[in-house]
């Protein structure tokens, strides 16, 4: 990153003022699932972003991978597409070039060999232009019933580790559908790649307002003597949206909200803003005090679950003036589907700092308007 965008960026957040970046070496990023949902809406913008500010390495080479039988041109252009639509920042032709021109796609299902030999070739290719090993990310932007799928042709392939470069491995949320499934599907990942290797991304905590939850706690002498259960009444956190499922029923329809946002995003936030005072801020320590608070959740009873909790599905209605379907009307949503779009929950944090204070997390679909927003209230003065 050259001097002139860390001021920039140091001018629009001073909480990063002084803070060193770690440096950012040569790579190339694969992306299975290139052509879906995550990678059109998040992926791809983001990375035109920070190609914008200067913080990709000086080389830097991206590969597409998914089923679609497209051209490289095509994939090319619905990449364009995808900048120009849902990035933050006004596209320039420049920045775009540079981040797409020399772009590779290839076409092929997650299970099938050669795909995984075009990968290998491709790599090469990079590293030998580059004229020294590239740092390799596999980012598994799909469905998760082909994690264990891709993870197992990698290693079968060699591409588990990259000589004397860094291989990572990266995996997007539902990490499992329950317990059982999480834990399986961990042991089959960790058969191939080091746990070192392995990063389980759950994309609200690189938010800038998430990341400075820290800062407004732990660098701000004002709320710590009140952030307990002593001047604290009570806390809601809500992650509303105003769009439907956007063609997603085939991931939605066995997720649901509390599986797509609560058990993840929403619960990312409670921790954040509930935990104590790391002993530093390496990521083990942060892991290690949220871990201590999901461990003082307080689950509930099977009796006092209909007073804790609601579930609810958006119905054809009227959005911005234009009228829009209900769940069961989207296209491969079954007509009698029981899944919810809607989700609220009272939850109880049972440790010395958050015992009686109670927590509020509601998220859901086609609301009013789109909004994440955490509100803390303090008790009344007597």
């Amino acid at each position: 990153m050259n001097a002139a965008v860390a001021d920039q960026i140091t001018a629009e957040n001073p909480l990063v003022e002084g803070l060193e970046r770690l440096p950012v070496h040569p790579t190339t990023l694969v992306i299975f699932g290139a052509t879906g949902d995550l990678a059109h809406r998040k992926l791809l913008p983001a990375l035109y972003n920070l190609a914008h500010e200067g913080a990709l390495p000086e080389r830097f080479e991206l590969v597409g991978i998914a089923r679609r039988d497209l051209s490289q041109e095509e994939f090319r252009s619905m990449a364009r597409a995808s900048i120009e639509r849902f990035s933050r920042r006004r596209p320039d032709a420049d920045v775009l070039e540079v981040l797409l021109g020399d772009m590779r796609y290839l076409s092929g299902s997650f299970d099938d060999d050669g795909v995984y030999t075009d990968v290998e070739q491709t790599l090469r290719e990079f590293d030998e232009k580059a004229g020294r090993p590239l740092d390799h990310i596999f980012y598994l932007s799909t469905a998760p019933q082909f994690f264990p799928v891709i993870a197992s042709k990698l290693g079968a392939a060699g591409l588990n580790e990259a000589g004397d470069a860094e291989t990572r491995l990266v995996i997007e949320k539902p990490f499992g559908y329950d317990l059982v499934s999480a834990r399986q599907l961990n042991a089959e990942v960790l058969s191939v790649f080091d746990e070192s290797q392995c990063f389980r991304i759950d994309h609200y905590l690189g938010k800038e307002t998430v990341q400075n939850l820290m800062a407004l706690r732990f660098a701000n002498a004002l709320f710590e003597p009140v952030w307990n259960r002593n001047y604290v009444d009570h806390v809601e956190i809500t992650a509303a949206e105003d769009i439907g499922i956007e063609g997603r029923a085939g991931y939605y329809e066995g997720a649901g909200a509390l599986r797509d946002l609560v058990q993840n995003h929403m619960l990312q936030l409670l921790s954040l803003l509930t935990m104590e005072p790391p002993s530093s801020f390496e990521a083990n320590r942060l892991r290690d005090e949220k871990l201590k608070v999901l461990e003082a959740i307080v689950p509930p009873a099977v009796e006092d679950v209909a007073s804790m909790a609601v579930r609810a599905q958006y119905g054809p209605g009227v959005v911005g003036g234009v009228r829009v379907p209900g769940y069961r009307e989207e296209e491969g949503v079954a007509p009698d589907s029981r899944t919810e779009t809607y989700a609220a929950l009272r939850l109880h944090v049972s440790n010395w700092r958050w015992a009686g204070v109670p927590f509020y997390l509601r998220t859901g679909k086609r609301l009013e308007r789109k909004l994440t927003e955490i509100v803390v209230t303090l008790k009344p003065v007597p």
